[in-house]
């Protein structure tokens, strides 16, 4: 291969085809990084102006009104084109500006065009403005760690993934120390404003920073990111402002290329389940997306999951004169069971394989554990309250948690006493699996949530199903289909007659297309004893070979293959829909600093709709605040939304799922989404959550 004359190696290395096959930089990423996003047509003008939008309502938390009392009142605010703005508004428009920049929680794609659109904005308004970015996240607010941004920088960095101009990092901004110390940093700086781009809990931060700011001058503004897809602004009446944060798309994409490659390996190889959980800890966009992208054999929603009733338990507690609680949504045992349905099925049709999509946070829709969550939150929080020490440490080893949670039972006679952790629990908790009690026993992430990534949650479901699985190969009802036509040319070919065979063989011979071996024929032993009853051999006879093989054939064997998908998207190149989207807000959230915002969220309304429809609006923070349980008590955060399952984009899921799964002599109905790109005709441009829903 190559030439047979052997060059040195710094001849070698100096050559411009090596350099070029060597290089940091692909073509690929030369060519995203000179690609220009669309701009909405309100920036291509030279001012903007903000028209309130008092329509738009929301309904003020009490506790958001007495801490956030300067910034509780802002109104939805939308960004229109001003022609004819003043000469003393058009001096305060493009005066000159020092704008800090930081990135907060984890990466999420299109963060990078963000800053570009910020930047691209400053510096056409206002050359001598100037941008800083502050380092590893919060911190670099709080140590006075930052850059200045430049054109390099920024060019370097367009229309790629990851946070990496600047860094991130996931500290809140939550104590009366670390605000004086963000303060101090700011006004050394002389800014005029900061940009927070992050998530639910950094945007909640944005608005606590834009009440202590407001008297310095310092305006703040806040940016929606999350890959999970859980920051959607709706008002109170169900008008939709901001139908998803970016990042998410390119996420669920990345996702689904990947599980696409499996489906195409699954049906390839024919012996694999391939369980793959997707990122969302609260709600199930990503596992929802990833289905409708894929077709997925089978795929769980974690707001269905929860919404379920049981309602054969419900008539038999009824029929008592009483309320089963429990019969209000789904058990861990229940949902192995309707996976193993699903197995079984598929494989009755000659499809012991298959594709199937966890959300990373089913288990808190799981009444039994998001209970055990609950208590085991309040548990932790209290103990750090009281002791004025840390659980985790305290407690450094499970045996020495569990006997702390043993000791909040001494004194307990009964069920029926009162305590936050009863025996039942207890004794419920004592027969979880090891690795399952660790998990549940884990130390929360800063923001106070349980850590579900840490959590090998399909490994807890997949081994209740193989539990369950195993019963039913026992009791033969878990058999994988014979297609007839094999059937009958193995047979054939060794001169056995398959009608005669077959009908001793399969419970449904000559009725499908796929054979079933009969219940009662689960093993070598009891196949030979079916065939002499029946005397098609003697007892002191084998069985023939080719009727061995078949009923090899039919007994199933569960192998599986398990995939965590988070980082990998997250970090990704961002989607066509992600470039612009990200580079709009960027654009959106200079026009609310340059038109004296401060407090508000930079959206865009319509997304759902062609890119000519889109609008940039501000939002105010602080009415989308409400009271939550964090750490074991209440705190003032954005509420996460969750998908619902009365929308389009669940309800064709729901429809289709049945076709999916593909419990059918037919073939498999998986969809290729196909690469991740920026340009080209059939690229993507929203969503198919999004355009489902827009219908």
């Amino acid at each position: 291969m190559g030439s047979s004359v052997k060059i040195d190696i710094k001849t070698l290395l100096n050559h411009s085809l090596a350099e070029e096959m060597t290089s940091d930089v692909s073509k690929d990423v030369l060519e995203r990084r000179v690609f220009s996003p669309k701009k909405i047509s309100v920036f291509s003008e030279g001012y903007t102006s903000l028209e309130e939008q008092p329509h738009y309502k929301f309904s003020n938390d009490k506790e958001a009104e007495k801490v956030l009392p300067d910034i509780i009142n802002n109104n939805v605010q939308k960004i229109v084109n001003d022609s004819e703005k003043s000469e003393k508004d058009r001096k305060y428009f493009a005066k000159k500006r020092n704008i800090g920049i930081v990135f907060s929680g984890g990466p999420a794609p299109g963060g990078h065009n963000v800053i570009a659109g910020i930047f691209d904005e400053a510096k056409r308004v206002n050359p001598d403005s100037t941008l800083y970015g502050f380092l590893l996240g919060p911190d670099g607010i709080i140590e006075g760690n930052y850059i200045e941004i430049t054109s390099s920088l920024v060019d370097a960095h367009r229309n790629m993934g990851g946070f990496s101009m600047i860094k991130t990092g996931r500290t809140k901004i939550d104590s009366k120390g670390k605000i004086a110390f963000s303060k101090r940093t700011c006004k050394d700086l002389k800014l005029d404003a900061l940009v927070v781009i992050g998530g639910d809990d950094s945007n909640t931060n944005a608005a606590f920073l834009a009440q202590e700011f407001k008297s310095s001058g310092i305006q703040v503004i806040g940016v929606p990111k999350t890959i999970d897809g859980d920051i959607q602004v709706r008002t109170d009446c169900g008008i939709t402002l901001c139908a998803i944060s970016f990042g998410f798309h390119t996420a669920a994409r990345a996702f689904s290329q990947n599980i696409s490659n499996l489906a195409n390996d699954s049906s390839s190889d024919v012996k694999y389940w391939h369980i793959c959980k997707v990122m969302g800890r609260v709600a199930s966009h990503l596992a929802l997306e990833g289905a409708l992208q894929t077709h997925a054999n089978l795929t769980f929603i974690g707001e269905e999951l929860a919404d379920y009733v049981d309602n054969e338990r419900l008539d038999k507690a009824l029929q008592n004169d009483e309320l089963d609680y429990t019969a209000f949504g789904i058990t861990l045992r229940h949902l192995s069971r309707v996976i193993c349905d699903a197995i079984v099925r598929r494989a009755a049709c000659g499809k012991n394989y298959g594709i199937m999509i966890l959300p990373e946070g089913i288990l808190e829709f799981i009444n039994e554990i998001q209970i055990f969550i609950i208590k085991l939150n309040k548990i932790i929080a209290d103990y750090n309250k009281i002791h004025d020490t840390d659980f985790h440490t305290s407690f450094s080893n499970l045996n020495e948690k569990l006997d702390y949670l043993k000791r909040l039972t001494i004194g307990l006679k009964s069920e029926g006493d009162i305590s936050i952790w009863n025996l039942r629990d207890d004794d419920l908790f004592n027969q979880l699996p090891t690795f399952f009690q660790e998990g549940l026993l884990i130390e929360r992430d800063t923001h106070g949530n349980f850590q579900f990534s840490q959590v090998k949650t399909e490994k807890i479901i997949i081994d209740m199903v193989e539990e369950y699985l195993d019963m039913l190969i026992e009791n033969g009802e878990y058999k994988v289909g014979i297609e007839e036509g094999y059937y009958r040319t193995t047979l054939e070919q060794s001169g056995l007659d398959p009608d005669q065979f077959g009908k001793v063989l399969f419970r449904n011979y000559g009725n499908n297309k796929f054979f079933l071996v009969k219940k009662t024929i689960i093993s070598r032993k009891t196949l030979k004893q079916a065939l002499v009853l029946e005397k098609l051999i003697k007892e002191d006879e084998n069985v023939p070979e080719p009727v061995t093989l078949i009923f090899d054939k039919s007994a199933p064997k569960f192998m599986t293959q398990l995939h965590f998908y988070g980082y990998d998207g997250r970090g990704n190149d961002p989607t066509l829909f992600d470039c612009n989207f990200g580079y709009n807000l960027g654009m959106t959230a200079f026009s609310l600093i340059a038109n004296g915002s401060t407090g508000q969220m930079a959206a865009i309304k319509n997304l759902e709709h062609d890119f000519e429809k889109w609008e940039p609006l501000g939002v105010p923070i602080a009415k989308l605040m409400h009271l939550e349980e964090r750490k074991g008590s209440l705190a003032l955060v954005i509420e996460r939304s969750v998908v619902d399952i009365d929308s389009n984009a669940f309800r064709v899921f729901k429809a289709l799922r049945e076709e999916w799964l593909a419990a059918n002599p037919g073939k498999d109905r998986f969809r290729r989404p196909g690469p991740i790109r920026f340009t080209g005709k059939s690229e993507e441009d929203r969503p198919i959550t999004l355009t489902l829903n827009s219908i």
